[in-house]
């Protein structure tokens, strides 16, 4: 069953649900979107929504949704996608409730970076049909998802949701066959790093920026890690990291500087409080110019597409292996 169409409830709130929705309503699909926030749901919604008429002249209106502030439970649904914070009782919750809203034979996502999906499973009704499934924000622009499948995992509803999210919602999706995923564990090591230089005087906040912005952030748009080396000389860089992984930082802790932004209980853009200060209207800025780019950046990845070669099969053999 491909359910292209059918009704997905969402339940999460903060931006990664609320561009999840605009998604969704984009590929055709009825969503319920359960939160605790309607009111700022409602607000991010028809902001993404007008932006998508800005930027891409596709007039997606919101008829389509409803906005729930209780579990519809008994809605036995094909699809149904949680997205919470990174906290072990709060995904346990979250799954519960979904559980019940699901038929027994649909489809129940979590988004975890750092938590097994393993421990999610446990306890649930048919743990075969819960997956991991991360997301980048804003949703509805880009092409990031991480699908998670463990040995639990029944491979019907791997190929069902990697179908729908590479057809229908235009997703280029890769599968981990593991208990977590792989994007977060990639940022993690190159923000340790970041730390480490700046814990220990290599370089400021201020320098780190521009070397991944203008150089990283130049080329991984076009090729990614790999395709980079091919493409510069895989070689050279084998020489180089010979020598430069015995000084990488290894360290086990965030950096004092960094436990100060936390216990001032800094959100970044969202309070004021991060790595840079920002008064409300700079704030406001940066969240608009963001919203922009994030569909101009869309437009140029589409133009140089990676085009695999023997993703199918390579997908149908890790399938297989789980």
């Amino acid at each position: 069953m491909m359910f292209n169409k059918e009704r997905v409830l969402i339940a999460g709130k903060g931006r990664m649900a609320y561009s999840m929705a605009v998604c969704l309503l984009q590929a055709g699909h009825p969503v319920i979107l359960y939160t605790g926030d309607p009111v700022s749901a409602w607000e991010q919604i028809l902001l993404h929504l007008a932006d998508l008429r800005k930027w891409t002249g596709s007039n997606v209106v919101p008829d389509a949704l409803q906005l729930a502030e209780a579990w519809p439970y008994g809605a036995a649904l094909q699809l149904a996608i949680g997205i919470t914070g990174e906290n072990v009782e709060e995904k346990q919750q979250c799954i519960a409730g979904l559980e019940q809203c699901v038929h027994q034979d649909g489809i129940i996502t979590i988004n975890t970076e750092s938590i097994p999906l393993s421990s999610l499973q446990e306890g649930t009704r048919y743990p075969a049909r819960i997956l991991g499934a991360n997301w980048a924000e804003p949703v509805h622009t880009t092409y990031f998802l991480e699908l998670i499948a463990n040995g639990q995992c029944d491979s019907r509803y791997i190929d069902r949701f990697y179908e729908l999210a590479k057809v229908n919602w235009k997703k280029d999706p890769y599968i981990i066959a593991g208990d977590t995923g792989i994007r977060a564990r990639l940022i993690s090591a190159m923000t340790r790093e970041a730390f480490y230089l700046v814990e220990n005087g290599y370089a400021s906040v201020e320098d780190i920026d521009r070397a991944c912005r203008n150089d990283a952030g130049y080329y991984l748009p076009f090729a990614g890690n790999y395709r980079y080396m091919d493409l510069m000389g895989t070689y050279a860089y084998g020489v180089v990291m010979k020598e430069l992984n015995r000084e990488l930082a290894k360290e086990q802790e965030v950096p004092v500087f960094f436990k100060e932004i936390i216990a001032a209980q800094g959100e970044g853009m969202v309070n004021g409080k991060g790595f840079y200060k920002y008064t409300p209207a700079q704030a406001a800025r940066w969240e608009m110019l963001f919203r922009r780019f994030s569909y101009q950046i869309k437009a140029i990845i589409e133009r140089y597409p990676f085009n695999y070669k023997q993703e199918k099969q390579q997908i149908d053999t890790k399938v297989k292996s789980l």
